[in-house]
């Protein structure tokens, strides 16, 4: 299990823009870009990124490919030719910056921002369940944002490999937040992300106080296998999802995820 009084945390990145059309995270990394005064916390070198601005111009999800998976040992490592995808170029140079992942030299914590269509309030996305550092700060966001709710994704699984931007990091954690359109800005969903990045550094500041957190445990979601929508042999989908189904708030069911709910203890 991780130790997460390992030391402090020192360097913070706030990633926004890693898919391009999912504005909130654009928007408020361009406003602490320019006006960085509300992610100040005493001993925390905190550091606001567009992660993909090709993509941000092009208000696209991406150019080439999706940099939320171009974070693998191969892509890292790929030799850099003509036909190098921007985003693997991309994520190389993030690597450069911020990591190299994996090393003492990363980053000690990214957060990585998104959205999503689905009606899916302020979701925490960690990337495995042994990280305490992390567990701590989603449990005290948690207890934050109460009575409001905050759910936590796990997407550490045998099957589905992600390599995501934040994964860069010693600590990574997914902010994502919705329901909101590609593309468009909405107040209430941009200031429930705000709000979230807050109560994180928050957290980093007690932390590194020396501030002891007593064990806990939150209840986790966690990806146990995707179900896709039926298709005719021309590859066309012949099914929507139901009406009394779509309006569930469980953003998990609307996206047609089968899941299982985990309780993972911090000790």
């Amino acid at each position: 299990m991780a130790d997460s009084r390992a030391g402090p945390v020192g360097r913070v990145a706030i990633f926004g823009g890693t898919h391009g059309n999912e504005l909130s995270g654009v928007c408020l990394v361009k406003h602490w870009l320019a006006n960085g005064g509300e992610l100040h916390r005493d001993g925390v070198e905190v550091t606001p990124f567009i992660t993909n601005p090709r993509a941000v111009q092009k208000r696209t999800r991406y150019v080439d490919c999706d940099l939320n998976r171009a974070f693998s040992a191969d892509c890292l490592s790929r030799v850099e030719t003509e036909d190098t995808s921007y985003e693997v170029v991309r994520a190389q140079e993030i690597n450069r910056l911020f990591g190299p992942k994996g090393t003492n030299e990363a980053y000690d914590l990214i957060f990585d921002l998104h959205n999503t269509t689905s009606n899916m309030g302020g979701t925490l996305v960690m990337e495995n369940s042994e990280d305490d550092f992390v567990i701590q700060m989603c449990h005290y966001i948690k207890k934050a944002l109460a009575p409001g709710s905050c759910p936590v994704l796990l997407i550490d699984h045998p099957i589905l490999k992600y390599a995501t931007t934040r994964s860069v990091a010693k600590h990574p954690l997914g902010v994502e937040v919705g329901p909101q359109p590609n593309g468009v800005v909405r107040a209430d969903i941009l200031d429930k992300m705000r709000t979230i990045i807050k109560h994180a550094l928050d957290f980093v500041k007690l932390f590194n106080e020396g501030r002891e957190f007593p064990p806990c445990e939150i209840e986790v979601y966690r990806i146990s296998e995707k179900i896709y929508y039926p298709r005719n042999e021309d590859g066309e989908i012949t099914a929507i999802i139901h009406q009394h189904v779509q309006v569930y708030r469980d953003y998990l069911a609307c996206n047609m995820y089968d899941c299982l709910v985990e309780m993972f203890r911090c000790l």
